[in-house]
């Protein structure tokens, strides 16, 4: 394809936003795949030193189905992937089964850092029930650092969210994500905030256990924290986190459960992947009227072939009252920025979309 008709598929705007502020914006066309793809290689080039400034990728309601296409890259910086709303805005693959695997089969692939995302759906549609004994199917692998999540949905089942950097940071917001077994998995910081978790059918027809988290944090101190998320599940029993391998580590904070009789009675599973050495934590679990339904103590027998070990998971009101943003993320103010950046968000869509 050449130049020209690349310029056809995606115009590149500069559009004023409150102040003297200017932000570029690329348009994506609605519901054409090509023209998506086109927009974040346009978008990778302009943006690929560290500094640039902030250029938002518009895209508008419609299913962007790119086939069995794996690991488009966001490879730029400061690139905002923005849809017109989360529901209608749907970017899908369909790996095939054959191509089965955590690090091959992700919808998008994150490089960049400071990317932001809002307003759509990522689905992988691998045939997972038809895929064997793993399935395992990535909407977003993430290898950059510092992505915030604002409105985005994640649809699948094995490992549909995968942060895959040693000491990476990142934010979610007012999210949705999907999935059956070790379905938010990786390394790294990661917030997620007001968000809902939703588990699906370990098996299709509703048998077996769920496991929402997989940690393997190596590197740094606090792993996945949940912070007034809400559980709802489909059919299969749960559990909030097994251990990968390394330190695993998780915090569940003020979680709904819509169904709390599906909780697997250790909360967490006691038979981690490689790992025993697990920090696992929850505080102040609800059901869906507001009663608190955390025990008061919940001793956890980890044992990976012959090790063992024992560990207390429920925390302390002093202690989960470090959890919070500033404390995990010191140098780093994300909920500021997602507030900003759902502004400026808003204002370049009504400028193209309305």
């Amino acid at each position: 394809m050449n130049r020209i008709t690349l310029i056809s598929l995606i115009l590149l705007f500069s559009v004023s936003l409150s102040g003297d502020a200017k932000s570029n914006v690329i348009m994506v066309k609605a519901g054409d795949a090509q023209s998506l793809l086109h927009a974040i290689e346009e978008a990778n080039i302009q943006n690929a030193d560290t500094m640039s400034e902030r250029l938002f990728v518009l895209i508008p309601n419609g299913i962007y189905d790119l086939g069995e296409q794996t690991l488009t890259t966001i490879g730029g910086h400061n690139i905002a992937l923005v849809g017109e709303s989360m529901e209608g805005t749907i970017i899908m693959n369909a790996p095939s089964v054959e191509n089965e695997g955590i690090g091959k089969t992700a919808t998008l692939l994150n490089r960049g850092w400071n990317t932001y995302v809002q307003d759509l759906t990522l689905k992988n549609a691998l045939d997972y029930y038809h895929s064997g004994p793993a399935g395992r199917a990535v909407c977003w692998q993430d290898k950059g650092n510092r992505a915030i999540f604002k409105h985005v949905r994640m649809l699948s089942y094995q490992d549909t969210y995968y942060s895959h950097s040693e000491t990476c940071q990142h934010y979610f917001e007012d999210s949705e994500i999907h999935g059956t077994v070790d379905f938010i998995c990786g390394t790294g910081d990661v917030y997620f905030n007001r968000c809902l978790i939703v588990t699906e059918k370990r098996e299709a027809d509703g048998s077996g256990v769920n496991v929402i988290v997989a940690p393997r944090t190596s590197t740094t101190k606090w792993g996945y924290v949940f912070d007034h998320c809400t559980i709802r599940n489909d059919m299969s029993t749960f559990h909030f986190a097994r251990g990968w391998h390394t330190l695993p580590r998780c915090a569940w904070l003020y979680t709904r459960l819509e169904t709390p009789e599906k909780l697997e009675p250790t909360r967490f599973d006691p038979e981690g992947i490689r790992s025993v050495d697990n920090e696992f934590f929850e505080y102040h679990t609800t059901d869906m009227e507001g009663r608190d339904i955390t025990p008061k103590s919940n001793l956890v027998n980890y044992v990976y072939k012959d090790q063992k070990r024992t560990a207390e998971t429920v925390l302390s009101a002093d202690s989960a009252k470090q959890f919070t943003l500033k404390n995990v993320f010191p140098d780093w103010k994300p909920g500021k920025i997602a507030k900003r950046l759902f502004k400026e968000s808003n204002r370049v869509k009504k400028a193209y979309l309305l």
